[in-house]
């Protein structure tokens, strides 16, 4: 069976919507605007801009009323305290597990961030291992960061299965190391025309599935 690499955020977990709630609850607790919420998540783009950047934005914004240190915690451990685990991505994890597939969650971010999400929602249970970009020094689409997940878990990278929702980081990694993947669309249309996924699917347990059930 096939070895798995797959993203963690807004692939296996929804780190938007659990960032989302922790936003939302900041504003409230600080008598902020709610209305203030869509700029927070532009600004926050998906967890893609850099965190001190973000962090210095907010303090522009908030700092005459919200501590620097606030805001720090907002940004390292909201997401990671709120997130969870959808019923059916645990279901077909377990199912992965004993059909004999060996998962590896492969990430970008800091570990310390990374690793609370991982333990919180019980994917540590879940998988064989994961990579941190933090922890290796390479970020994906590096090819260096897909080569340490499969190492971690000492099988061969090739006839790997690369499984995400970035176009960038997860299908062009893939595209580049000449691993099949899994693009998961979360309702976007595919938009890059010097490379494609193998297949694409609604969600990640779709995905996880078609992988499990591809032979070749």
């Amino acid at each position: 069976m096939p070895l798995l690499l797959l993203d963690l955020d807004n692939t296996l977990v929804d780190r938007d919507a659990a960032f989302r709630t922790a936003v939302v609850d900041f504003l409230a607790e600080h008598s902020l605007p709610a209305s203030d919420l869509t700029w927070v998540m532009a600004i926050d783009a998906s967890g893609y801009t850099a965190r001190h950047e973000v962090a210095e934005a907010l303090t522009d914004r908030y700092g005459g009323v919200v501590p620097t240190t606030t805001i720090r915690t907002l940004l390292d451990t909201g997401a990671a305290d709120r997130v969870l685990l959808a019923p059916s991505s645990r279901e077909t994890l377990g199912k992965a597990q004993a059909d004999g597939c060996t998962c590896v969650i492969v990430t970008n971010g800091r570990t310390v961030q990374q690793e609370a999400k991982i333990r919180n929602t019980g994917l540590d249970q879940l998988v064989q291992g994961w990579v941190i970009s933090e922890g290796v020094g390479h970020k994906k689409p590096e090819p260096e960061i897909f080569q340490a997940a499969a190492a971690t878990v000492s099988l061969p990278l090739q006839g790997a299965w690369v499984i995400g929702d970035s176009p960038h980081a997860d299908i062009a990694g893939a595209h580049t190391l000449g691993l099949r993947s899994v693009w998961v669309t979360d309702g976007r249309a595919w938009t890059q025309a010097s490379y494609r996924p193998t297949h694409v699917a609604d969600d990640v347990a779709s995905a996880i599935n078609h992988a499990i059930t591809t032979s070749g």
